[in-house]
């Protein structure tokens, strides 16, 4: 029997029982739509996770002041003594693996043009913050060192902010209203985007931090002259993270005058570490789903198996007719066989559509859960292993019927009632 024909004797067989064949592979179809929603809700969530931290950069540090302690009280995060300006210039200056640095403070502000508010936030910083962050002026320029001594009141606009308040022109050269403040704006940031936790990135005001400080927030700290909120540091291209990050605790810790075996009251965040965890954490995610998904679809094939027994034992008369007349036991199996393999790969296929249908339900859910950026991502990869095991399921679990057939005696077969 030639495979073309094994293949039409199959879809007959399975047409004749067409809903056992439907409940046979009940169990592959939701095993593998299973399999395809969690790895594409989880895929999407990675893309978005690894869009964030491209964008903090995987060659800076964030630098932050730690608690203070208080009658042996701890305050909490930020509390202690805030680094300033002058800092932001000496880890510029004195740490060699440092090519930049800014030092930023944030605030909320309502930004107002021509009777239109828009309430955004507003980000003090020095010159170099967009080197330190890689971000781009879509339009215009940054502001300048000069800028930023005198405090002049210019601003560079995210997109949203520029959308909102200029809808019908360029916003370069405009003015706005800042907490009441005038500025002129000087120039337009590229497009960020929506971070992973579904804050837009582009609705963002960007000005000297000088001018954020003393005019637009009133930002100060008893006892630290210009104070900033924490320190963004750019280290040079093919400097090891680990040890940049080590170089600058230590100078740190000698500038602020932390003696040996003291805590630091401060924190370096290492976004290189961060990235090389959540690396880790990817694989075992991906093991664990990939072991949910086997369990799933082992289970479909044992009952794939279950029902071809059944049906060897329905077709015991047939299979004796045929061994009679001559066909070879080897026609027998390949046509079991190929009826188990037709099975899967149908719940398979089934089983993808389902699956596809079911993670884009849950994309659309995700807003009314409050979740902005849940995400699918289906790649062509998940999609060809999802067919190919349970084209393998049906080779696996269909063998052992397709044997058990191919060996009936022909006679005894045939007095089987």
């Amino acid at each position: 029997m030639t495979l073309l024909a094994a293949i039409q004797v199959a879809l007959i067989a399975l047409r004749i029982n067409a809903l056992r064949s439907l409940l046979a592979i009940l169990g592959v179809i939701f095993g593998v739509a299973a399999v395809i929603t969690t790895v594409s809700l989880a895929e999407g969530a990675q893309e978005a996770v690894n869009d964030q931290i491209a964008s903090l950069g995987t060659n800076t540090l964030n630098i932050r002041a730690g608690s203070e302690n208080r009658g042996g009280r701890r305050g909490g995060a930020g509390s202690g003594t805030p680094f300033s300006s002058e800092d932001v210039e000496a880890i510029r200056r004195d740490v060699p693996v440092v090519v930049a640095a800014s030092g930023t403070v944030q605030g909320s502000v309502t930004a107002v043009s021509d009777g239109t508010n828009w309430p955004s936030q507003i980000l003090g910083a020095h010159p170099d913050y967009l080197d330190v962050r890689d971000w781009q002026i879509a339009e215009g320029r940054v502001f300048t060192v000069m800028e930023n001594q005198r405090s002049d009141r210019v601003a560079v606009l995210g997109q949203t902010v520029a959308e909102e308040l200029f809808p019908y022109g360029s916003a370069v050269g405009q003015s706005v209203r800042l907490n009441g403040q005038p500025f002129e704006v000087i120039g337009l940031l590229a497009a960020q985007g929506q971070s992973s936790f579904g804050q837009d990135q582009d609705d963002i005001v960007l000005a000297p931090i000088s001018t954020v400080r003393q005019r637009v927030l009133g930002y100060s700290r008893p006892g630290v002259r210009d104070p900033v909120q924490s320190v963004w540091v750019k280290i040079a291209a093919g400097e090891d993270m680990d040890y940049a990050a080590e170089e600058l605790e230590l100078y740190l810790r000698d500038r602020r005058g932390i003696g040996p075996g003291e805590t630091d009251d401060f924190r370096v965040a290492n976004f290189a570490a961060f990235i090389t965890a959540f690396r880790a954490t990817e694989v075992v995610m991906g093991l664990l789903l990939a072991a949910a998904g086997t369990i799933t679809l082992v289970v479909g094939g044992i009952g794939i198996m279950n029902v071809m027994l059944v049906s060897v034992t329905e077709r015991t008369r047939e299979i004796g007719l045929r061994l009679a007349i001559g066909a070879r036991r080897r026609d027998i199996r390949n046509q079991f066989l190929i009826e188990s393999i037709l099975l899967c790969s149908a719940g398979g296929v089934l089983g993808l559509g389902l699956g596809v249908l079911m993670a884009m339900g849950v994309e659309r859910l995700g807003p009314m859960l409050g979740v902005e950026t849940l995400a699918i991502a289906v790649k062509p990869s998940v999609i060809l292993i999802a067919i190919g095991a349970s084209t393998v399921i049906g080779v696996l679990f269909g063998f052992y019927p397709a044997h058990r057939a191919s060996r009936l005696n022909p006679i005894d077969a045939l007095r089987h009632e």
